[in-house]
């Protein structure tokens, strides 16, 4: 019974967590995303808007904030020259309305 309520409270406060600060680092080896950047809005799985200030990063719904150490992101990143290498595909946005998934099914990814 104590494991359900754990794991319960754990699916729960995961919704909560900001899981949109970001790190983009130098080797696919130290992401936990691989991320292509795509030319058209249409082909993206996620539409992402560059936020200006960190309390401004959603929570996974395409308001990234990049911060400026590892150690302060929720997920590290890497970008990717070719999409067939890539896990995720995004299009930036130029507004924070316009951020969102466009394909749902690559949410976990940013969990």
């Amino acid at each position: 019974m104590k494991s359900i309520l754990v794991l319960a409270l754990f699916l729960l406060s995961t919704n909560f967590i900001k899981a949109q600060k970001i790190f983009s680092v130098d080797a696919e080896y130290k992401a936990n995303v691989k991320v292509y950047v795509v030319d058209e809005e249409y082909k993206a799985d996620l539409l992402v808007y560059k936020e200006d200030a960190e309390y401004k990063a959603g929570s996974n719904d395409g308001k990234w904030f990049f911060v400026d150490a590892e150690y302060k992101a929720k997920k590290k990143i890497f970008f990717v020259d070719a999409e067939y290498k890539g896990e995720l595909k995004v299009f930036f946005v130029d507004a924070a309305y316009k951020a969102g998934w466009k394909n749902a099914s690559k949410k976990h990814l940013l969990y």
